[in-house]
């Protein structure tokens, strides 16, 4: 494989936007029922450019499937409970993460 020379930006520059952008995302934790009863946790607000990042590194925490699509994850399985505490240690903000009760 071979190494790009020039991508834009630095690479410590690019983890700070990152990281910038994780803490100012207002998102919003649910759940919803599917066919055959199947639980599903729907994760809205991530912004696309890490959602598919932060997709990866939820399904391996977890343990479960996944997709991100109509802007927004869906994970299979109710991870309510769990879900706060991950995303704090991806990043995001405590603040921004709003778990709904449905």
């Amino acid at each position: 494989m071979r190494k790009r020379l020039f991508s834009g930006l630095p690479e410590d520059l690019e983890t700070g936007l990152e990281e910038i952008s994780r803490e100012t995302q207002k998102i919003i934790v649910r759940t919803d029922k599917r066919s055959y009863g199947k639980l599903v946790t729907l994760i809205e607000g991530v912004e696309p450019s890490i959602a598919k990042d932060t997709l990866k590194k939820l399904k391996s925490i977890l343990g479960c499937g996944g997709t991100y699509k109509d802007g927004r994850i869906e994970l299979q399985g109710d991870h309510v409970i769990k879900i706060k505490k991950i995303l704090v240690d991806l990043g995001f903000k405590e603040e921004n993460i709003e778990i709904s009760k449905d």
